[in-house]
């Protein structure tokens, strides 16, 4: 039996290096969310998107500072391969910056994108494009992601991004990153209207000012991937994609089941998107994991005399640290199995794309408050 893992082992390093890497994350998103959504499916005659993916792990998620992580704390990790504590974005407890799978893929000239139905500068986008001694940096974790010069950028958060004189501005300066991000060669979107059509080049889409809300005049979060994807065809070389469902968090810190199945379902379809572009391709890997669990979620039998077909238990209202599930489909998915650290997840990816010194330093950045 070890002499066939190992082979097997062997066999998934061997095979191609993953032209594209989509990384897609469901925050909050437990074993328990995950069935109370299927059970859902089930009920309507349809299954999930990400139940047909081929393998499977369980990633432990704990930070440097409890076992409990928030969602910087377990971005930093799935983003750079390094623990940290709580709050702090890919940036280590002692001040020092670490380089991101994004900045890999930047090095590598290929094509970077981040993609969320919250605002761009919360904890799971804002890690793989900032460095920052606090996740609550907003406004400064806008100016770095702008600086960064990621292809393409897609969710809400507009109110980081234009000068607090304008009218729903959460800065506290006169900078107006919009405009700056039209002197950058950026394509400026507001609306599902102005996403639709095909388009190439660095893209900034900012559907809200704060996160989105699937009103009619938003794109969803599998029009968004899909967009980003086209986008960053264009580069030969490839690209570095992350997707997140950044709102069955907030769903699962209310306690509010409907709400998890809504989101979690959401996020499955951009999962079905991805998934049938990447199978078309057979040249993208595509990974399906979480940040942390909220809620400590249990589905159990429905209570006596319902009407339901199960019924739902919450043990508490913030995250916990139980073990989320990996799933991996395309190129190099073999690689992902049993269980392992949050923080292998990019060590993976860069290992298969040959990527040398990673995980890496950078630098302490003292100037940070």
């Amino acid at each position: 039996m070890a002499v066939v893992i190992i082979l097997l082992t062997e066999q998934a390093w061997a095979e191609n290096a993953p032209k594209n890497i989509i990384l897609m994350i469901g925050d909050g998103m437990g074993v328990g969310q995950l069935t109370l959504a299927r059970l859902s499916a089930q009920a309507e005659g349809k299954s999930l998107s990400m139940d047909a993916m081929k393998i499977a792990a369980l990633v432990q998620t704990r930070s440097a500072d409890s076992v409990m992580s928030d969602s910087s704390a377990a971005g930093t990790a799935l983003a750079t391969g390094w623990k940290t504590n709580n709050e702090m974005v890919s940036m280590l407890p002692d001040g020092t910056s670490v380089l991101t799978i994004l900045e890999i893929a930047q090095d590598l000239k290929k094509s970077t994108g981040l993609v969320t139905n919250t605002a761009i500068v919360d904890a799971t986008p804002a890690v793989f494009a900032s460095h920052d001694r606090s996740r609550t940096d907003l406004a400064g974790i806008a100016d770095q992601i702008l600086q960064h010069k990621v292809d393409v950028l897609f969710g809400g958060g507009r109110a980081y991004f234009i000068p607090q004189s304008q009218a729903g501005s959460k800065r506290k300066d006169e900078t107006d990153l919009l405009a700056q991000a039209r002197q950058k060669g950026y394509a400026v979107l507001g609306t599902r209207d102005e996403l639709l059509p095909k388009r190439a080049g660095r893209t900034l889409g900012l559907f809200r000012m704060g996160a989105l809300t699937a009103g009619a005049s938003e794109p969803t979060l599998a029009e968004l991937a899909d967009r980003a994807i086209q986008i960053l065809s264009e580069n030969r070389r490839g690209f570095f994609l992350m997707v997140e469902g950044g709102q069955i968090d907030a769903k699962a810190h209310a306690n509010d089941p409907q709400g998890v199945i809504q989101q979690l379902r959401e996020f499955d379809a951009a999962v079905g998107t991805v998934l049938a572009v990447a199978r078309k391709r057979k040249d993208t890997l595509v990974i399906v994991t979480a940040d942390h669990e909220t809620g400590g979620l249990v589905v159990l039998p429905p209570a006596q005399g319902s009407s339901e077909a199960w019924s739902v238990a919450w043990t508490t209202k913030d995250h916990s640290g139980n073990n989320t599930l990996l799933l991996a489909d395309g190129p190099g998915a073999l690689v992902f199995s049993g269980v392992i650290d949050n923080t292998d997840v990019p060590k993976i990816m860069a290992k298969l794309w040959k990527a040398s010194i990673f995980p890496r330093k950078i630098a302490r950045l003292e100037s940070n408050p």
